[in-house]
Parts: C-alpha cells; structure tokens; sequence
C-alpha cells in the first residue's frame, strides 16, 4: 500500500465541516443570532493556553463571538462555580468550555455537572453522558469520540457488526466511544470491546479488530504485531517524549507506532493531523447547535 493513499486526512475533513457549520451560522446570523461560546480557563497550564488559542481562532474564523475568562490558579471553587453560573445566564453565550486540567483542589466533577446542559457543548455534563449511553440524539457529545466518529462515517469504514477495539476507558474518550458504536442505529450497531489496564490478551484481542482506537495515553503502545492486515486504526493519544533533535528537546506522538502500522492498516490517522482537528470542529458545531437550540 502507498505511503498516502491509506491516511485519514481529519485536517481536510475538518475543513468539510466548518463548511457546513459556517453555513448554519450564516443563516443564524440572518435572523439575528450570533453564535456565543465562552472558554474559562483556570490556571497557566502551557498545554491549556495552546488549546484555548487554537479554539479562539477558529471561532474567529468561522464567525462564533468568543470569551475567555481566566482565573488564577489560586482562584477557589466558589468562584469558579460563580464564574460559570454568570455564563449560563448570559443570553448571548451558547456555549461554555471549561479547559482541563483543572486544578485539584476544586471538584472537576462539581464543575461539570455546574455547566447547563443547555450549553454543555464539551459534552461533560452527567445528563448528556447519559443520554449518549442511551442513545438520545438530543445529547451533546463529547467533542473527540464524536469526531473520532465523524472520520470513521466520512472515511466510508462500515460499522454495522465491526468487531471494535477500544483502547482506554477513559470518561473523555473510551466511554462516550463506546456508548456511541453500540448504538442500535446506521453508523454504529458494532460489537464493542474496551481494553484497560487490568486486561488480559490485548494483543490477542486487537488482531481481531476491524477497528482499533487508541486513546489510552501511552507512546506508540500499538504494534504492527497487534493489527491485522486491513484494519482501520484511529489514534487518539497525545504524549510527549524525549527527542535530542527537536528544539525543546521533546516530541509529541501518539499512542500508535505509526511507522509499523501504518503499511498493515486499511485505513490510519495520522499524528498530528487526524483526530486533534476534528474534536475542535466538533465542538464549533455543537455550539452551533446549542445556539439554534436556544434560539428558535
């Protein structure tokens, strides 16, 4: 297989998409609606700063009014809660991302579950966990496993009976991951097995995928020997590691070998390039979405 033809392109395919949502939000802004999101951050976390930036732009581009208000780190959880309660009465946000890490000494949980539902377009809020598990299409969902999903549709891989790999049980990727592919519906209906630390035969059970996602956090813990040939393999993690050659002395990659799996796969995101664009396009669309919700 070339050394291209088997990409999954998520900058291009996010780019699909901001399309689309930008079409929304002109017919929005035709009757008067300018789609609002606001972003808090708490804390100087570098990675976090970085985040917020890339979401900042591309509000801008798209033409979503952003916010972004910034906390010290030493700020308390009473503030926070009063911050984010201010935005969910503000007729003009639609939307509120608050960027993780928060700091430990406030309840992330207690945060999340304070966002409206309404406007909960990172999709954290207990109430559209649950409605992703129950398979409400009413639900904001989780902006990564959505976009995971969205490249999986778009990139034309079959989910109806797949067997599904997930790696990583976490509450941002692998649960919402796996609560959508279960889903009785076109894009989904697939048998679902999520792989943590504790199991057994990982191995053993990724070559038997026909999809394999990686979100666990660790570097390049995907194999070649681990895929079969014709597998479509989605990378979610992000970690850094040394690297002498880089200018700051470490890289970033992601938790599959890419160099080794990719000439296996069917199909393979690359990383960067594949799933981080997508979970930033997913979340100008939920936002959009918020926005006609509360509007109409």
């Amino acid at each position: 297989m070339s050394s291209v033809s088997n990409l999954i392109d998520g900058r291009a395919i996010a780019e699909q998409l901001h399309q689309e949502t930008t079409a929304r939000i002109t017919t929005l802004i035709a009757r008067g609606v300018q789609p609002g999101l606001a972003f808090v951050r708490v804390g100087e976390d570098p990675a976090s700063q970085v985040y917020v930036g890339m979401k900042e732009k591309v509000s801008k581009r798209l033409g979503i009014h952003s916010t972004t208000h910034v906390l010290s780190e030493h700020a308390t959880q009473a503030e926070l809660l009063a911050l984010v309660a201010r935005l969910n009465a503000d007729p003009a946000i639609h939307g509120i991302l608050v960027q993780a890490p928060i700091p430990s000494h406030i309840d992330s949980s207690l945060v999340y579950r304070s966002v409206s539902p309404e406007k909960d377009v990172d999709g954290f809020h207990p109430m559209n966990v649950g409605k992703v598990l129950l398979g409400d299409d009413s639900a904001f969902v989780s902006c990564t496993p959505a976009g995971v999903h969205e490249l999986l549709i778009r990139s034309g891989v079959k989910l109806p009976g797949a067997e599904v790999v997930i790696l990583g049980r976490g509450n941002i990727v692998g649960k919402p991951m796996a609560s959508i592919l279960m889903q009785k519906s076109p894009h989904a209906n697939a048998t679902v097995t999520v792989c943590h630390s504790s199991s057994r035969h990982v191995a053993e059970t990724c070559r038997r995928a026909d999809v394999i996602i990686a979100a666990m956090g660790v570097a390049h813990f995907v194999k070649a020997d681990m895929v079969h040939s014709g597998s479509v393999v989605m990378d979610v993690g992000v970690n850094r590691i040394a690297d002498a050659t880089a200018p700051s002395g470490t890289r970033l990659v992601g938790d599959v070998d890419f160099a080794t799996v990719q000439p296996k796969a069917r199909l393979i995101t690359p990383n960067p390039g594949g799933v981080g664009p997508m979970t930033i396009a997913m979340l100008m669309r939920n936002t959009v979405r918020a926005a006609e919700d509360l509007t109409h």
